[in-house]
């Protein structure tokens, strides 16, 4: 590896020291090409996908979709906001409407934005679903939001865009969609209309806050005066904050409130009297959301509504026919979170509680032992993913599951009974249906031979909270290829969605055909009828890339030099390199670390040994300690998990990241190794396929912290030498934006301090 590296002594000029050109090893692309590996098809999957059954052909959805479209625009009558502002109006093209856009926000127009556009507005016109990776910088929301906004005003629909974070729900709807919907209000003829929609327990219960239901029993207040107290405060604030709210939002209630205490100011769905029912039911906050959500052109929701909207019957999202999700590489996941279920003796004893006050007590009192029965059998049980459940636990969920329906036939029908007591019965019945429900579906998969499962089984113990019962598919790919991909259009977007260069491994746990290359931005989807084909869905791939120059703004350095990371926290030799690496950066330095055992370490040693403040994830809120990070150039933050994904600090403040190891799942991680076995047992790499999907991943989303806007440089640094020594590597690197590469220590911390001088 030559000498040469970024010269970054110029704020705004970058070029190789003492050459013209810049050294083979930037241009090569030897280093990023992924490395001949084996990774499951979604074929090889579907039989452990929750909800397998036949997929709709796309030819046959767009049958159905022009249906649905013609009873949306049915319904939305002239009350409805879109249909009351109607003009006889033709709307502007694409390439119009996104250019009034990009004005209006400031911007300038971009290649990837336009060509990402333009396979959105494709996509739509075809019914072929759309998956596109928009690095950092593309302005992907606008290249969404434009062609689903001009379609939902010409076809008289409603587009749900689906989110991962709080934050990027607020961007879209405090900040692009307002000006959008000024902006191109001219172009298209009326006002674009927009609403956000989540569950039913982010609003607030009139019908709890005027005293129509019972408080929720917390155990923990009833043995602690200061605890009752606390939160007898927390529930008067948000009493006194009902009076005053518009939209009944949790997210507005500023500084927030305690589960426990919103929990007696909400209810579930589930849980909920019913407008028809409920006194209040008029001014419901949940139900305007809905009416609102329901005569909105463009709906913004999240993963978790999404999927259950996908596994209920009863649909909580109104009708749309396309649907974006954005940051889209954390669907699995969350899909997984909302498919799952879990079962605790303390979750039991509650709904026993509640049941109380509605059945005779004979039939709560054996639910409660039920759980307390449980709780004892757990706490004997060895945390960990079970193959054969042993006797006593079977004896236990037998009993909660017939404990659990007595409860649930003494509660009964919906009757009519006064609103106290009604509100009373459906805060029983809700959790006492649902412990039935999964005392059921676990003593169902224990039925099955383990190889055979769909649901993955174990016991849980973490953070130190009680043990509990755990279930969650081994799947969601049957379940999305049938409930979204099955059921409409959908554009799939993230800055990090081709793995090793290729799509497929995403696709493949989508429930997606796999061999479907990521296409440069220059061949884009177009309008064509995509071939009929009434087994598998029909998509295309697309990489628009990023309006960042990678190789001439970052350096990857990895430690090759470094042993390999332990068990026993980080070695002395990690601590050392990353000493002078934050020493030669002047600080400005993001340290993601895989766990807070490794992160507190860091942060405590450095302290020590550097004379520019450290601050550790924990010690105050993350938006407070980013906050203070980016205030202080001088200033490191270190932290996990959500670090890795949730930091979005521009300019001198961040030039360095740094990774202690790649972020492989934790060995006994009882669903990552199920997922990785029945790959392996099948005869693909269950490696590459789930361990390596989720340490790419995190490595890019990782990455994705350092260049936040177009004048950014810096380094990311993984301490890690297997990213160059071990066989994976390069499935890992090829997931990676194209930095300049080095494996020289020197070499980097010499960048890292004229970066340093420079910014002084």
């Amino acid at each position: 590896m030559p000498a040469s590296v970024p010269n970054w002594s110029v704020p705004d000029v970058f070029e190789p020291d003492g050459t013209e050109e810049l050294p083979p090893e930037l241009t090569s692309n030897a280093d990023s090409s992924p490395e001949a590996l084996t990774v499951e098809s979604p074929g090889e999957m579907k039989q452990r996908d929750l909800t397998n059954g036949t997929t709709t052909g796309r030819s046959g959805q767009r049958a159905d979709k022009g249906s649905g479209a013609a009873k949306s625009s049915a319904t939305r009558s002239t009350g409805t906001a879109a249909a009351g502002n109607r003009t006889d109006v033709e709307p502007a093209d694409l390439s119009t409407l996104l250019s009034v856009a990009v004005e209006a926000v400031g911007g300038s127009e971009r290649d990837g934005q336009t060509a990402m556009a333009q396979a959105v507005d494709n996509a739509i016109a075809s019914g072929e679903h759309l998956a596109v990776q928009a690095g950092t910088g593309t302005g992907k929301s606008l290249a969404y939001l434009v062609p689903a906004i001009r379609h939902a005003v010409t076809a008289h629909t409603t587009v749900v865009v689906s989110t991962a974070t709080i934050a990027l729900q607020r961007q879209l709807v405090d900040r692009d969609l307002p000006r959008l919907a000024d902006a191109l209000a001219e172009s298209l003829g009326r006002r674009p209309t927009f609403a956000i929609l989540k569950g039913r327990r982010n609003y607030l219960c009139l019908n709890r806050i005027h005293g129509n239901a019972p408080d929720e029993p917390d155990e923990g207040a009833l043995f602690d005066a200061f605890a009752a107290s606390s939160l007898e405060r927390e529930v008067r604030r948000v009493h006194d904050w009902a009076s005053d709210t518009e939209t009944g939002d949790r997210d507005e209630l500023v500084p927030g409130v305690s589960e426990r205490a919103w929990r007696q100011v909400s209810v579930t769905g589930n849980e909920c009297l019913g407008a028809h029912r409920c006194p209040v039911g008029s001014d419901c906050f949940a139900e305007q959301a809905r009416n609102e959500a329901g005569r909105a052109d463009i709906v913004v929701t999240n993963h978790a509504l999404l999927a259950i909207d996908a596994l209920d019957d009863r649909p909580v999202l109104p009708e749309h026919d396309m649907v974006v999700v954005d940051e889209a590489h954390d669907l699995v996941d969350r899909v997984t979170t909302a498919a799952g279920g879990e079962l605790s003796g303390n979750a039991i004893k509650q709904a026993a509680r509640k049941c109380g006050r509605a059945v005779e007590e004979e039939i709560a009192d054996r639910l409660n032992e039920a759980g307390e029965g449980l709780e004892f059998v757990l706490g004997e049980a060895e945390p960990g993913r079970l193959g054969e459940p042993s006797r006593q636990l079977s004896a236990a969920l037998s009993g909660i599951r017939d404990a659990a329906a007595a409860c649930v036939n003494a509660l009964g029908p919906e009757q009519r009974e006064d609103v106290e007591s009604g509100s009373a019965r459906k805060l029983a019945l809700a959790p006492t249906q649902e412990i039935q429900d999964t005392a059921i579906r676990l003593l169902d998969a224990f039925e099955e031979p383990e190889q055979d499962r769909r649901d993955v089984i174990w016991i849980s113990a973490e953070n130190n909270r009680p043990p509990s019962l755990q279930v969650a598919p081994l799947g969601v790919g049957g379940l999305l290829r049938e409930r979204l991909f099955g059921q409409r259009t959908t554009v799939l977007t993230s800055a990090t969605l081709a793995l090793g260069g290729s799509f497929d491994t995403l696709a493949s746990q989508w429930g997606l055909p796999p061999q479907r290359e990521a296409r440069p931005a220059t061949d884009t989807a177009t309008a064509q009828e995509p071939p009929s084909d009434e087994s598998e869905p029909s998509w295309v791939g697309l990489d628009v890339g990023s309006p960042f120059d990678y190789p001439r703004s970052g350096i990857l350095y990895v430690a090759r030099h470094l042993p390999k990371p332990g068990r026993d926290g980080l070695p002395d030799a990690y601590l050392d390199e990353l000493t002078e690496l934050v020493t030669a950066a002047g600080g400005r330095t993001l340290g993601l670390f895989s766990s807070m055992r490794a992160a507190r370490q860091a942060s405590e040693q450095l302290r020590e040994r550097l004379s520019t403040p450290v601050l550790c994830q924990g010690e105050d809120s993350t938006s407070q300690l980013v906050g203070s990070f980016a205030k202080d150039p001088a200033t490191s933050l270190f932290g996990t998990l959500s670090l890795w994904q949730g930091v979005d600090v521009p300019g001198q403040s961040l030039q360095l990241v740094v990774m202690d190891r790649i972020p492989f799942p934790r060995p006994d991680d009882p669903l990552a190794s199920a997922r990785q076995q029945a790959i392996s047992a099948r005869g693909g790499n269950g490696f590459i396929t789930v361990a390596g999907t989720h340490a790419a991943l995190l490595l890019a989303q990782g990455a994705g912290r350092l260049l936040r806007s177009a004048g950014d440089r810096g380094v990311i640094a993984i301490l890690d030498p297997r990213l160059s020594t071990a066989r994976y590597g390069g499935f890992l690197r090829a997931s990676l934006p194209p930095f300049w590469n080095t494996e020289s220590p020197d070499v980097v911390r010499g960048a890292l301090r004229r970066l340093d001088e420079a910014a002084r």
